[in-house]
C-alpha cells in the first residue's frame, strides 16, 4: 500500500488526520483529551505552525493547519511521538498507538477554508446515533433521503454546541479561542458578524442533512484545489516517485466553458437557451460535470451559470446523481461529455 504524500511548503495550508491503529480508540478519557491539546498547543510556539482548527473524535483527529516554514512533517512527528509515549506510559501498554503515518491534504486556503472548516467542526454530529453517520449520508446526496425531523435537528445542534472537544466554539464565540488557535484567516474581518454568519451555514447543514463535502474536488488524493493551485503543489514534490505517481500525472481540470460548449453541441441549443429551466437534463449535466470534473464549489457553481443559490445547485446536482442510478441512457451521455473534454485536454 502506498504511504500518504508528504508535500512540505512555505504558508502550505493542511488538512490533518490521523486514526488509531485498527481502528482503535486513541483517547479513553477526558485527560488524553486534554493531553492531546496540550501537545498540539504546542505547535505555534515549537515550530512556528498556525492551528486553525481541531476536532477530536474517539478513533481519530482532524487539524487545519498552516506552516509559514515548510515543516509539517517535522512537526506532526514530534506530535505524534509525543502523545503516543504519554498515552502508553499513562494506560501501561506497549505498540503503536496510531494507523501509520498522519494523511495531510494540501489546501488552496483562499477557496476551500471556510467550507473545510466547517465540513471538520461537523464531524461530531455526522454520527449514526445522530442519523447521520455513512449510510444515512449516501441517500441524501443523491436527494433520496428525506430531511430530518425538527427533533433529530434540536438533537444535532444541542450535541453541536456542547461539543467540547473541537474548535467550533471558539468560532463561534461560545468561549474564548485559546492563545494557540487562530480563527481570523478562516472568519476574516467582521468578527461578530463572520462568527454569526458561519454558526447559521454550519447549523443548516445539520438541518438539510447535507453539507457540501470537500472531498469531491480532491485532485490526485492530496490536493483540495484549482488547477493553477495543482501546478504549483508540484514543484514540491520531493521522495519516492512512487508514491507520487497520481498527483504527478494529473491532468489539468476542464473549465466550465468547454463542459458547455460540449453539451451545446450535444443538446443542439445554446447554453443561454436552457440555463435557467430547472431539471432540464443540459443545465444539470453542466453542473454535475462542473462539480465532478471541474472541481467548482456549489457557490462557484451557481455565480457561473448566472446566479442560481446554494441550495439549488446542490438540489440539482443531487437530483441529477439519482437520475443516473436508474437512467442507462443518462450515463453513456455523460461518459460521452467527460471523454470529449478530456480530448479537448490533449
Amino acid at each position: 500500500m502506498a504511504r500518504p504524500l508528504r508535500i512540505d511548503i512555505p504558508g502550505g495550508w493542511y488538512h490533518v488526520t490521523t486514526r488509531g491503529n485498527e481502528r482503535g480508540v486513541i483517547f479513553r478519557d477526558d485527560a488524553d483529551r486534554e493531553r492531546l491539546v496540550e501537545v498540539v498547543g504546542q505547535l505555534p510556539e515549537r515550530f512556528g505552525v498556525r492551528v486553525h482548527g481541531w476536532v477530536w473524535m474517539s478513533n481519530h483527529y482532524h487539524l487545519l493547519v498552516e506552516t509559514p516554514a515548510a515543516n509539517l512533517s517535522r512537526a506532526m512527528q514530534w506530535v505524534q511521538v509525543s502523545y503516543s509515549a504519554w498515552f502508553n506510559h499513562r494506560h501501561r501498554r506497549v505498540g503503536h498507538l496510531f494507523q501509520g503515518r498522519f494523511k495531510a491534504i494540501v489546501v488552496e486556503a483562499d477557496q476551500w477554508r471556510w467550507p473545510l472548516s466547517q465540513y471538520l467542526h461537523l464531524n461530531p454530529v455526522r454520527i449514526k446515533e445522530l442519523g447521520w453517520g455513512k449510510q444515512a449520508q449516501q441517500p441524501a446526496r443523491q436527494g433520496l433521503g428525506a430531511p430530518p425531523s425538527a427533533a433529530l435537528v434540536a438533537r444535532r445542534l444541542a450535541a453541536l454546541a456542547a461539543y467540547r472537544w473541537s474548535s467550533y466554539r471558539a468560532y463561534i464565540g461560545r468561549e474564548p479561542a485559546p492563545r494557540w488557535l487562530t480563527t481570523a484567516a478562516v472568519l476574516g474581518g467582521g468578527e461578530r458578524r463572520r462568527r454569526q454568519a458561519y454558526q447559521q451555514e454550519v447549523e443548516q447543514a445539520c438541518r438539510a442533512g447535507q453539507p457540501e463535502r470537500p472531498w469531491a474536488a480532491l485532485q490526485g488524493g492530496a490536493v483540495l484545489g484549482g488547477s493553477a493551485f495543482v501546478e504549483w503543489v508540484q514543484q514540491y514534490l520531493r521522495g519516492d516517485p512512487r508514491e507520487q505517481q497520481g498527483l504527478r500525472e494529473l491532468r489539468r481540470r476542464p473549465e466550465l466553458a468547454t463542459v458547455i460548449g460540449v453539451v451545446e453541441r450535444l443538446k443542439g441549443q445554446k447554453w443561454a437557451e436552457f440555463r435557467d429551466r430547472s431539471g432540464d437534463w443540459g443545465r444539470d449535466l453542466v453542473l454535475y460535470v462542473g462539480r465532478r470534473r471541474c472541481g467548482l464549489r456549489l457557490r462557484e457553481l451557481g455565480e457561473a451559470v448566472g446566479g442560481l443559490g446554494y441550495g439549488t445547485v446542490s438540489g440539482a446536482v443531487r437530483r441529477f446523481e439519482a437520475r443516473l442510478t436508474r437512467d442507462h441512457k443518462l450515463r453513456r451521455l455523460v461518459r460521452r461529455v467527460i471523454a470529449e473534454i478530456e480530448n479537448n485536454q490533449m
